[in-house]
Order: structure tokens, then sequence, then C-alpha cells
């Protein structure tokens, strides 16, 4: 009997635990299937528009978010339009090529990401829809157009403009006003944000912005010390909050303040515990399988913090080592669960696999 292409591809990974993954042309077209099958289905949803009176009730997923309306809610949908931009932009010659970009070409309507952005000031109580998960995700979406240099992709990346501004307003004028981070497992995890708007500011040439969250996250963590990271996680984390703390901060000091800056953050018991696998006890249950994603979240961060780190760091081969192990854990689970995991997921599982 033949193998199943599952089996084909993922294999290698689960006989030798010291292989590192690789995004594939046939892991990319199996890890597509999942956003391709989802950014077009309405239903179920988990809108989290706030119903401000009667009129707005009969208002469907579609009729408020044109573009984004998919993949069970409106965060995903952008980070599913966003891998499947970062696919056909790395890897242009797939067999599913030609059913990504035309899926992008419907989102990406200059009509439909109008009425996306004009949700913020149509609608009261906007002020904190999708603040700062959903946000964080749009300008990865973003800064992956603004940075290709294709046709299209420069039409959609200005049909984005509208909604990108206006995420990026709210921004600027919310993050003075935060007082505190937050350091939870889940959406609101204030360093992950960081992290990619960063990113953004920096492929942007926005200084303003990028001076702005460099000198908030000094403010937030520079001081931070011993970080209960033997804690983690809790039981439907997909962040490590210590990791991604230590993701934005090699991002914000020079090698040689972030190596003493890591060698106070972590205890010995700390570092043992954010290196174990999650256990997954339910891949069906909408909330546990959120510890898979924690799987590639950890493993990202690993990667990152391992490139920033000198040669000679005990940290940089070890993290390098642990990310493979994580992914490895990760990836075969993605394809057994449900709807629960299959809307956003392998969005997660491709930023991961980033070299």
């Amino acid at each position: 009997m033949k193998k199943s292409l599952l089996a084909i591809v993922f294999s290698p990974f689960l006989m030798y635990a010291q292989e590192i993954p690789k995004l594939t042309d046939e892991m990319a077209v199996k890890l597509s299937e999942k956003p391709l099958h989802c950014i077009n289905q309405e239903y179920p949803n988990k809108t989290a528009h706030i119903i401000n009176n009667a009129g707005e009730v009969p208002l469907s997923p579609k009729d408020l978010h044109p573009s984004f309306y998919g993949c069970f809610d409106w965060h995903s949908s952008v980070h599913g339009h966003w891998m499947l931009v970062r696919l056909l932009k790395t890897k242009p010659n797939l067999s599913v090529a030609k059913e990504i970009e035309n899926i992008l070409e419907n989102s990406f309507k200059k009509e439909n990401l109008q009425t996306e952005a004009d949700y913020f000031t149509k609608y009261q109580l906007t002020g904190t829809f999708e603040r700062t998960y959903g946000w964080a995700w749009l300008l990865k979406l973003d800064e992956e157009l603004a940075t290709w240099d294709n046709p299209k992709a420069k039409i959609w990346h200005q049909n984005l403009k509208p909604l990108t501004d206006k995420i990026l307003s709210s921004w600027k004028a919310y993050l003075p006003k935060q007082t505190y981070p937050n350091r939870t497992g889940v959406h609101p995890n204030t360093a992950f944000a960081m992290v990619f708007a960063l990113d953004w500011a920096r492929a942007t040439g926005d200084e303003d912005f990028e001076n702005q969250l460099t000198e908030k996250a000094k403010y937030f963590y520079l001081s931070n010390t011993k970080t209960p990271a033997y804690l983690e996680p809790d039981g439907s984390d997909f962040f490590s909050p210590s990791l991604e703390i230590a993701d934005l901060m090699r991002r914000v000091l020079p090698q040689k303040e972030y190596v003493k800056w890591l060698d106070n953050f972590y205890e010995k018991r700390s570092l043992e515990n954010i290196e174990k696998i999650p256990v997954v006890s339910d891949l069906n249950d909408y909330q546990t399988v959120h510890l898979v994603g924690l799987s590639f979240t950890r493993a990202w961060c690993m990667k990152g913090i391992a490139k920033s780190l000198p040669e000679n760091h005990p940290l940089k081969k070890d993290f390098q080592k642990t990310a493979n192990v994580f992914l490895n854990n990760g990836l075969p689970l993605l394809f057994k669960g449900n709807y629960g995991g299959d809307h956003w997921l392998a969005s997660f599982a491709v930023y991961a696999l980033e070299d």
C-alpha cells in the first residue's frame, strides 16, 4: 500500500527528532489547503463585534468584514491571507499558485478593503477591536505586500492601505496610553504584537513608530529579571509569555546588552520548563488545541533568539535544537484535529518554518 502524502511529508520528522524541518513544496501545498478551504467559509464564526444597537443585530460576519470574514474569526482570516501571500511570494511555482492568486484577488478588492477600514469609524465601540493581536497580523500582511516587487502585490498593497493606515493610527494613539503590558499566553500578548509592529516599522521606514515601540519595549521589559517561566503554560496558551518578551528584546538591544539581559531574565528551572513539549490532551477542543500552536511559537522564538546570540552562548545550540523538536512535534498534530485548529495553525507553522 502506498504511503499517504502526509506520511511521506512527515515520516522523516517522526523518525528522526534531530531532523531539521523544512518548508518543502509538498508541505507548502498541504498547509495551503487549510486557509484555501476556510477563507471563504463564513461559518462557524466567532465575531468580535460589539453590538451597539438593534440595527446591528442582523449583520453577518461578511456584512461587517467583506475581506476577512472567514476562518472562524477576523484575525485568523488575516493571518491566513498573510500565509497565502507568503507562499505565493516565495514559492510561485506551487501547483496551487493560481488558486491562491484567485483567492487573494477576490479578498484584496479595493471596495472590500475600504469597507474593512470604514468599520472602525462606521460603528461605535470598535476602538478595541482586535487590539493588538489582529492589528499585528494586519501589519505583517502589509509588510509582506510592501516588500514584494510584484505588479499584483503593488495593487493589493495599495488597496490595503486605508485599513493599514487606520490600524497604524489606532496603535500610535494607544501605545502611549498603555501603562502595563499584557503577559498572557493568548491573543492580547503585548510582546508578540510589538514584535510584528517593530518588524513592520523597520521594513516600511516608519522611524517614529519604531522609536515609539523601542522605548515602550524597554519601559515594559528592560528591568525584568528571573521571569517565572517555570509556571508556563496555562491550559490554552499558544504563546510563551517569556519567550515572546525575549524575542522582542533581541530586536531592541545590541547583542552585548541583550546577552546580559537574557542571562538575568531566565533561571535554570524556567529554561528547563519552556523546553518541555506541551501536552495536548484533546485536539478537537477549540481551546486545548491552542497548545499545538505553542510548539510553533516557541520554535520561532527560540530560532530567532539563537540567531541573535554569539557563537559561544550555551543557549544558541540548545535553542536551535529544541526549536526543531517543537516543530517535529507540532507539524503532525496540525492535521489530526478539527476546524478548531484547521482555521489557524497552518499559518503559524509556515512562520515557524522560516529560516
